[in-house]
């Protein structure tokens, strides 16, 4: 009983869950001093169930492991995801968000997903599904220059989040580093 307690007011998950409280805070006082913020609550409910969709994720992948490198690429995994729904959803990644290309970028998004599923969740795995993600997103970047320079430089460098996720699987599939537990 003791260790969930412990578990259960694990100060990292305090501040993780109150930043996704802010997050979705920040859209609502800044709507009460400027007009071009101007969220309904479709907007609201959207962006609520994708932060605590990833964050929920976020708290999966951390408990899968207590290597370091895991847990670091976890989170990065995680913040790459965020930024690409985040992107598509307020501006889109390529031209506006209303052009179709920008539903590639769901591909990345489920490259990841399945390719993490399909490891079961193991960091080569996990290396090789994120590795996947990036080169896909830069690919799609690529094929958007014409379109959209800025937002394809974007994209590419978004993709170095994917990126280095897979090198910190990596790094946790060859060499675990532990974080210590007390006992």
């Amino acid at each position: 009983m003791a260790a969930i307690g412990r578990r259960a007011l694990n100060p990292w998950r305090i501040i993780g869950w109150s930043a996704v409280a802010a997050l979705l805070l920040a859209p609502l006082v800044a709507m009460q001093f400027t007009s071009e913020v101007n969220w309904d609550e479709t907007d609201f409910i959207a962006m609520g169930f994708v932060l605590g969709s990833l964050g929920l994720a976020l708290e999966f992948m951390v408990s899968r492991s207590d290597s370091i490198a895991y847990r670091l690429g976890s989170g990065v995994a995680i913040l790459a995801a965020l930024l690409l729904i985040w992107a598509n959803l307020a501006v889109g990644m390529i031209g506006s968000e209303d052009n179709a290309y920008n539903l590639l970028f769901g591909g990345v998004l489920a490259i990841a997903l399945v390719g993490s599923i399909a490891a079961r969740f193991r960091p080569s795995g996990m290396a090789f599904a994120t590795a996947v993600a990036g080169v896909a997103q830069i690919g799609i970047a690529v094929g958007g220059i014409a379109t959209d320079p800025r937002g394809a430089f974007f994209s590419a460098v978004l993709s170095g989040l994917w990126l280095l996720a897979a090198f910190l699987f990596r790094k946790s599939a060859e060499s675990p580093a532990r974080i210590p537990t007390a006992r």
